[in-house]
């Protein structure tokens, strides 16, 4: 495994909101500045345009929500995320609060792994565009109504989808939205879009897996109101009730900073609580 260059200029992305962290990042702040690190902060999210212009790394305490926040900057600038938890679940902040104060030293060192997460490509004909690390959903602008969309994958339908919306998630986003919606598990290293049609109105509508090169096409089949494309949860596209929608996986790529001994199943059964066969906790 190749040695990463040592980080000499850091920027630090904080969520105040979450508990007793702008303690932790005092401390980390204190690490950093023994080592001679150039420091760069910001407590709001998203961040700015070009905050991450120039630094080698960026430090993200929050939980996953404040890392997506984080996710379209970084990936312009291609600034490596370093995500420290103090969330719930923590699936893409992958350093626990306990251990990232004595990992750090080592980390400005540059000993750590640097990951490429695939992101979502959307884009409407109101000349919209976004980019998603998680997924990207499809829903009525109306809480009530369901939806009725179409879905082409190379321009060849799919099916028609009777739902109350349709779920696009990259392999990182197999363990969120889609992932309560009854979809699969995906190895965030693989090249794929997962489609899982949330509450659908067929039994035979499950989650369908789609290869790295498909260019899919959304429109609604009944245009009777207005639709929300929502990106990563945090995001609006708007779009007109008979405009089609665009995605595909991106040409670019979010670049995660983890643990040299990460392992990505190992976060899984714990998050998750898998137990395998018997009554019990699995390390």
């Amino acid at each position: 495994m190749s040695q990463n260059k040592p980080i000499r200029r850091l920027a630090f992305v904080l969520n105040q909101t979450k508990s007793e962290a702008f303690e932790l990042l005092g401390r980390l702040r204190c690490i950093a500045e023994e080592n001679g690190v150039e420091i760069r902060e910001t407590h709001e999210f998203p961040v700015p345009d070009g905050f991450l212009e120039g630094m080698d790394a960026c430090c993200v305490i929050g939980g996953d929500g404040t890392f997506l926040s984080v996710a379209s900057e970084s990936t312009k600038r291609q600034v490596p995320l370093i995500g420290v938890n103090r969330g719930t679940l923590g699936f893409l902040t992958t350093y626990s609060s306990e251990e990232v104060e004595s990992l750090f030293p080592l980390v400005l060192q540059g000993q750590y792994i640097v990951r490429s997460r695939g992101l979502l490509e959307c884009s409407t004909q109101e000349s919209q565009d976004d980019v998603a690390l998680n997924d990207v959903v499809i829903k009525s602008a109306s809480v009530s109504r369901i939806v009725h969309l179409n879905v082409f994958a190379n321009d060849e339908l799919v099916t028609t989808y009777v739902c109350d919306g349709l779920i696009f998630s990259t392999p990182t986003g197999s363990t969120a939205y889609t992932l309560s919606a009854g979809g699969p598990l995906i190895h965030p290293e693989a090249r794929v879009i997962a489609l899982t049609p949330i509450c659908p109105h067929a039994l035979s509508n499950r989650s369908i897996i789609l290869p790295e090169d498909v260019e899919l096409r959304v429109e609604n089949a009944i245009p009777n109101g207005q639709l929300v494309v929502a990106v990563d949860g945090q995001r609006n596209l708007s779009t007109s009730e008979d405009s089609s929608i665009a995605i595909k996986l991106s040409s670019q790529n979010l670049l995660i900073a983890q643990k040299i001994n990460y392992s990505h199943f190992n976060v899984v059964r714990r998050k998750l609580k898998w137990s395998g066969g018997y009554a019990g906790d699995v390390s």
